[in-house]
């Protein structure tokens, strides 16, 4: 109980894990305009790290959470934690207990990733048609990882339906997991709106917190979810992308930390997006392509975003990107 109440003294908002979207570079600048807003996420988790037929070397590990070099943080110091995709028990322990002597301050176990060809290696959310293997999964986890580490889990409502979350629900409680992040969509209905957080209700009578997920888009979305799924803690996702600023436009007004000023405006953004352009990538074509992924995510957050779209869309030079950003301000 003394893990969950470090975690849960109050409500909780974590950055999600997105494949190929919330990486290091991304991590990095969205937790520090959280930080920079009065509102720290308490932490975000990594994407999944793929474990299939051996314990990965240390190498991979650094490459997906190089926040492992400066005691699991990113510079503006929100704990990150290590999260697993696999279906092999033992081998995930193995996996988990070695990410925790590299300084993991958790670890997450991924049930939710809906991509095929994950599942069709028996990753992800398949595996919520076999609670026997997520029971089977976490527990083999939590024995191998020291007791003061928190071992969590991520699902969505079941694979191709909800007729099984009876099933899940019982797995989840008996395996010895920490608590529970719960997308409130099945794997099927994939990130179509809407998301069915009313379903979420019932994995409260589970004696571990449980965080909800899915379709918060703003502050109004995120207390019908709570109400709705009847709990306080949120893992935000797209639309932390859309808007870097939703952790603290949902937060503001209920904590005494964050001030009057909570909205962040485009102008405010240029430095960060310049600063992600300027991030380390393999090279400049991958990180101009990431940028135009978070600039087309931004055009729905942002009218300035959409005019700037328009004009760098096609544009492939990285110092002419930076350029047409640094002169937005002026469209």
């Amino acid at each position: 109980m003394e893990i969950k109440k470090q975690f849960f003294k109050q409500p909780v908002r974590l950055l999600a894990p997105m494949e190929g979207l919330t990486d290091p570079l991304m991590r990095q600048i969205l937790t520090q305009i959280a930080s920079d807003l009065g509102r720290p996420y308490d932490w975000s988790v990594s994407e999944f790290i793929r474990v299939t037929q051996t314990v990965l070397p240390a190498h991979v590990f650094y490459k997906y959470v190089p926040e492992l070099h400066h005691d699991a943080k990113t510079a503006s110091g929100t704990p990150i934690h290590v999260q697993l995709l696999g279906s092999e028990a033992q081998l995930m322990a193995e996996n988990a207990a070695y990410a925790c002597e590299l300084g993991a301050p958790a670890i997450d176990i991924n049930f939710g990733c809906p991509a095929k060809t994950v599942n069709n290696h028996r990753g992800g959310s398949v595996l919520l048609d076999e609670p026997e293997v997520i029971y089977e999964i976490i527990s083999a986890v939590r024995q191998a990882v020291p007791t003061h580490i928190p071992v969590s889990a991520k699902i969505r409502l079941g694979y191709t339906d909800t007729s099984r979350m009876d099933d899940i629900r019982g797995a989840i409680s008996d395996s010895g997991a920490d608590w529970l992040t719960i997308h409130a969509r099945t794997k099927t209905q994939g990130y179509k709106p809407p998301a069915y957080w009313d379903k979420i209700k019932a994995f409260n009578k589970l004696s571990i917190p449980v965080i909800a997920n899915g379709e918060i888009w703003n502050a109004e979305q995120s207390q019908r979810c709570m109400v709705q799924s009847g709990t306080t803690h949120l893992m935000l996702g797209r639309g932390a992308v859309t808007r870097p600023d939703l952790i603290a436009q949902i937060d503001h007004g209920h904590q005494q930390n964050l001030g009057s000023n909570t909205t962040l405006l485009w102008e405010d953004l240029i430095t960060h997006q310049i600063k992600f352009l300027e991030g380390q990538a393999k090279n400049d074509v991958v990180l101009v392509g990431r940028y135009k992924q978070w600039l087309g995510m931004l055009t729905k957050g942002y009218n300035e975003a959409q005019i700037l779209w328009e004009n760098v869309k096609r544009e492939k030079n990285k110092a002419t990107i930076i350029a047409a950003l640094q002169s937005s301000t002026q469209l």
